[in-house]
């Protein structure tokens, strides 16, 4: 059933694989695409995926903004730029479908009156971008200090939990006006030749507040009962169809539940019966399909997960809607296998499966399932990198990466990369997943590749990570490469030390060092070498298990937060003591939320801002930051998370014999993010 075509209204879709929108901060300041925005999203098409959505559209440039690099609608001078982006879709026989965005109370305060601004100075003098981006840590800061405009919401309501500073309830003039723009934005999509819009009222966005209780608080006939909280919605429906025909595919991406129970807040906004009840009437009201999601930005993982959920745990969502409704049901169901796609769709869960991150991390996912290859689909594996570097570059003028997909807004050097390998030779030393990253970047550049790897399997640190609790899939980096690596003719020999001497029986062109790194055990902190003290990767691999003990973590990285949830496990009682004035310091929210999740419900005891002086008979000694006082903490155990550091003494031993590159750990700790970019920069810089 994937491959076999379905319509949308009176839009046909080659088959069920639909690209669903996730901003990435490619666009320019004036709303239109750029080079770099059309082939990222032409070599999905080029890969073979049947409907793409990019990311949020805005409809108007004084309060709807998200980013500065977003696409927009909100002007005739649009039209021509995207008729140009869905002529370069269609050519591979895609369908565009712009999905029509307003953040609402989610949005940046910032970014309200700016852009009719900026737009003009910046069209005149691009540099002036620069600047402004300087400035971002400004404007967040008065933000934080509610010295900044209002957002619209539908009413006064709580702060979001991500999200502006100040809010104001939207005069009825401004509802009206607003619809407008929606409508105004959907009839250029149409006069751009765009296949479909898709209307986003879902992840808590301003169409979500109108239909949710928990943010429409109004007394108007936008507010108060269900249809008047529907009412927004459906007069953009309505707006639409008089101005684009009832023929124009038009969709709606609907939170089917807000999911705040999940939180431990049962009965705040609306759950999956409402859910139900607002999708039938989209039906009704003449909408084309429904794309099936949950959640808002307070319920942040129940939308976009990390890797400790598993495929398709939100699958009975879509599975609900599609009872009540006969229109298509689309949804992004944490997709990650072309099995669990066929199954859902088999067993009647939906019509079109959806994904963002799928499609981000492989362009060509279809392609290689058409290709009689899907294990060499190079899969999501939930690490967040794609959603958290968007959050942090856009701010700065960059855009949103991929973990594993380093061509990510480069595709046009990344997918097609000139083939001056002439078979020379290289040998890569370590196979984790930097070394097994380098080893593909090479071969695919005509290089002829070896890899040595000193263990008896490959994976280095990842395989530490894949250890930890529900982080299994982590291990999927690596098996997708090497499936890769086995098409390329990359020649990988295991239970190999790589010595000057081996490495020169090679005679290789250059050599790149992927040897990764070692855990800190300092030799500062007096009693660190008695028998009580292990490092982290012990107690994740359960080459030693504590039970029943006080056991201290020194560490509060995500390393040192997955060791104390396996210590739990054998029922020890944790402490986690951490330098920093918090917990996970750098970590992405969302990764800390998750772990927490299990970490507090266990007990865990978390001191900050204490640093491990002394390591004693049943008990550490930690100095108190904010009291400078030494503090005696029981301990018959001591875990020691304390990061990593390079190890790379070949480059040393092999200076001056041939060009010595070293990537990822080996270079500097990192992510795997870090690690497979580390890779690939250094790759295209060996010529």
């Amino acid at each position: 059933m994937l491959l076999s075509p379905m319509n949308i209204g009176t839009m046909r879709v080659k088959n069920r694989v639909v690209m669903t929108a996730a901003e990435m901060s490619l666009g320019q300041t004036n709303g239109c695409p750029t080079e770099k925005m059309m082939d990222y999203y032409e070599e999905r098409a080029r890969g073979g995926v049947g409907l793409i959505i990019p990311g949020i559209c805005r409809v108007n440039d004084m309060g709807a903004a998200s980013t500065f690099t977003q696409l927009s609608m909100s002007h005739d001078y649009h039209i021509e730029p995207m008729r140009e982006f869905a002529r370069r879709l269609h050519r591979h026989g895609a369908r565009l479908c712009i999905q029509l965005h307003h953040p609402g109370r989610q949005g940046y305060a910032s970014s309200i009156n700016t852009l009719p601004v900026v737009i003009p100075v910046v069209e005149r003098f691009p540099k002036v971008l620069d600047g402004l981006f300087k400035c971002t840590p400004l404007l967040l800061g008065l933000e934080e200090k509610k010295l900044c405009m209002s957002v619209q919401a539908p009413s006064k309501c709580e702060l979001s939990a991500h999200g502006a500073t100040r809010i104001h309830a939207m005069s009825r003039r401004e509802v009206k006006k607003l619809i407008r723009d929606f409508v105004d934005a959907a009839e250029r999509c149409q006069k751009a030749g765009v296949d479909a819009v898709e209307l986003h009222g879902g992840h808590g966005y301003l169409i979500q507040q109108f239909l949710s209780p928990n943010t429409n608080l109004r007394t108007d006939e936008y507010g108060g009962s269900f249809e008047n909280r529907l009412r927004f919605l459906r007069e953009i429906i309505e707006g639409i169809r008089a101005c684009c025909g009832r023929d124009y595919p038009l969709i709606v991406r609907l939170t089917a539940d807000e999911m705040y129970d999940r939180i431990g807040k049962p009965g705040k906004g609306y759950g999956l019966e409402e859910g139900k009840r607002i999708a039938k009437r989209l039906e009704e009201l003449g909408v084309d399909a429904i794309n099936v999601t949950s959640a808002c930005y307070d319920v942040y993982n129940r939308w976009l997960e990390p890797t400790s959920y598993e495929p398709g745990w939100r699958a009975y969502l879509a599975k609900e809607i599609k009872s009540v409704v006969s229109i298509p049901v689309i949804a992004a169901n944490f997709m990650r296998s072309p099995e669990q796609a066929e199954r859902q769709l088999e067993e009647g869960y939906q019509d079109f499966i959806g994904s963002a991150r799928s499609f981000i991390c492989e362009p060509h996912w279809v392609q290689k399932i058409e290709e009689g290859h899907p294990e060499q689909i190079r899969r999501c594996i939930g690490c967040l990198h794609c959603i958290s570097s968007f959050m942090t570059n856009a701010k700065v003028g960059k855009s949103g990466q991929c973990a594993l997909n380093p061509g990510v807004g480069r595709e046009a050097e990344y997918e097609h990369p000139a083939r001056d390998g002439a078979g020379r030779k290289i040998v890569v030393v370590g196979a984790g997943i930097a070394g097994l990253a380098a080893a593909e970047f090479m071969a695919r550049r005509g290089f002829a590749v070896t890899v040595l790897e000193k263990s008896e399997k490959p994976g280095g640190q990842v395989n530490t990570a894949a250890a930890c609790n529900l982080k299994g899939k982590l291990s999927w980096c690596v098996e997708d490469r090497l499936a890769v690596l086995e098409t390329l003719g990359v020649e990988l020999r295991y239970g190999v030390e790589a010595s000057p001497e081996t490495l020169r029986a090679l005679a290789p062109y250059a050599v790149i060092l992927a040897t990764g790194a070692r855990p800190i055990r300092p030799r500062s902190i007096r009693g660190v070498d008695r028998a009580n003290v292990y490092t982290a990767p012990e107690i994740i691999h359960r080459e030693k298990v504590l039970r029943d003990q006080k056991v201290v973590v020194v560490g509060s990285g995500m390393t040192g937060l997955e060791t104390a949830e396996i210590l739990h496990e054998t029922g020890n009682a944790v402490t986690v003591i951490e330098m920093a004035k918090e917990i996970a310091p750098g970590t992405w929210f969302q990764l800390l939320d998750d772990e927490m999740e299990r970490l507090e419900p266990a007990g865990t005891k978390f001191l900050t801002r204490h640093q491990l002086i002394e390591i004693g008979a049943g008990e550490i000694v930690a100095a108190d930051g904010k009291t400078g006082r030494l503090v005696h903490i029981p301990a018959d155990s001591v875990v020691l998370s304390l990061g990593v550091r390079p190890e790379n003494s070949l480059k040393q031993m092999l200076e001056g014999e041939f060009p010595v590159y070293t990537v990822g750990d080996a270079d500097a700790s990192g992510t795997i993010a870090h690690a497979v970019h580390s890779a690939y920069d250094t790759c295209m810089t060996i010529r």
